[in-house]
């Protein structure tokens, strides 16, 4: 049976997007200084304000260094993104910083664990996923929703003129066919902040090429199914539009509703918290699977118990594509990489500033290294070979 299937995707520019980047910038700044630093910082976004808390913990002498950057940090990433509008400007917002120290009965658990190995940061269940439908090895609707805007921000940038402004949102559906397998676009909905000058027209010319070279040849919609603007305006955009938060996007952070999440979301924390680093880990092994040849979609869940160092479950279904039964592909990858906190840290060099660039346009799908040294470590498929060799 042929169906539909949607997933959207948002801007760098949106405003639950604009607190993610600050809550990994913030974090970054911490591990930039000190790789077993601790940081959960949340952020809310609103016109002309800016506010972060949550909990921190670093070396005595390096903490008052590290809380003394963060308002400058911050408002270079907001200028990064590109907001200089009258109500929401890099240089003006008010800026509230509420960071404390961890609690220390979360520390305790962190630290010690059982048999004195650092413990999970928190319960909890984290899924990964990969499938063949993209080279990335992504679900489709998704990867195709993050490159269109991720392709507009970049024509925005090189344009100081540009019409198109930093809020936007993508959504796109595609008929899959009896197989299970995209065969095509059904529609296409792009809403995107603009100059007050520029008409709908202006925009939909700027956009459909765009739109065109994104999606597989063949697959561009008719003009009635491509949705630009379908309010008519869109000049308000940003914090000043809608107020945001960090971690408001965790189904566009990850697979685009096309498969399970098990509900933490991932900026603004370090990689002790398992919410984060066993999500990675999860979707690095996934993508091993399928890069391996060993599956055409994996899904990979893993669960922890706090100041548990051990993974209480560790879950793997090839959805009936598999090469070899998932019983045995579990046992294999448990095999190929303790998945303790530390060891994932460790084995994906966690433990560094690389967050900021995941914050838009998808944790997943990314390529290795392709935001500086270290960024996306989690997307490789060096583990590839020897799960193939180990079945």
């Amino acid at each position: 049976m042929s169906y539909l299937f949607t997933s959207e995707s948002v801007s760098e520019g949106h405003p639950d997007k604009v607190c993610d980047r600050v809550s990994d910038t913030v974090l970054d700044l911490f591990l930039s200084q000190e790789a077993e630093a601790r940081v959960a910082c949340e952020t809310f976004a609103t016109t002309n304000r800016v506010v972060i808390g949550g909990e921190v913990r670093a070396s005595a002498d390096k903490l008052p260094g590290i809380l003394g950057s963060i308002e400058g940090a911050v408002r270079g990433a907001i200028a990064d993104i590109g907001y200089e509008q009258e109500k929401f400007h890099h240089a003006h917002f008010e800026f509230q910083n509420y960071l404390h120290e961890q609690s220390t009965d979360i520390a305790m658990g962190v630290d010690e664990g059982d048999a004195k190995e650092e413990g999970a940061g928190d319960q909890g269940l984290m899924f990964g996923y990969a499938c063949r439908e993209t080279d990335v090895l992504m679900p489709a609707a998704i990867h195709y929703s993050h490159q269109i805007l991720k392709r507009l921000a970049e024509i925005r940038k090189a344009d100081a003129d540009s019409i198109l402004g930093p809020d936007s949102k993508s959504q796109v559906t595609l008929v899959y066919g009896e197989d299970g397998n995209p065969t095509g676009a059904h529609k296409v909905v792009l809403s995107t902040q603009h100059a007050a000058a520029a008409s709908q027209d202006d925009i939909r010319r700027l956009v459909t090429p765009v739109i065109a070279d994104i999606l597989p040849e063949g697959w561009m919609v008719s003009a009635d199914d491509l949705l630009v603007n379908p309010t008519g305006n869109f000049v308000i955009g940003g914090p000043d539009g809608d107020a945001g938060l960090t971690g408001r996007k965790i189904i566009v952070d990850t697979y685009g509703g096309a498969a399970p999440h098990g509900g933490g979301a991932f900026s603004g924390k370090d990689p002790t918290k398992v919410d984060r680093s066993a999500a990675y880990a999860a979707r690095y092994l996934a993508k091993n699977v399928v890069a391996a040849g060993l599956a055409d979609r994996c899904t990979i869940q893993l669960a922890y118990a706090i100041g548990v160092a051990e993974p209480v479950s560790v879950y793997a279904n090839t959805h009936g594509t598999g090469k070899v039964s998932d019983a045995k592909l579990q046992d294999a990858l448990v095999a190929a990489m303790p998945l303790t906190p530390r060891n994932i840290r460790e084995h994906l060099g966690l433990n560094k500033p690389i967050y900021a660039p995941s914050a838009a346009y998808g944790h997943f799908g990314r390529t290795a290294g392709e935001a500086g040294p270290g960024t996306f470590s989690w997307e490789a498929t060096d583990l590839a070979e020897k799960l193939a060799a180990s079945v």
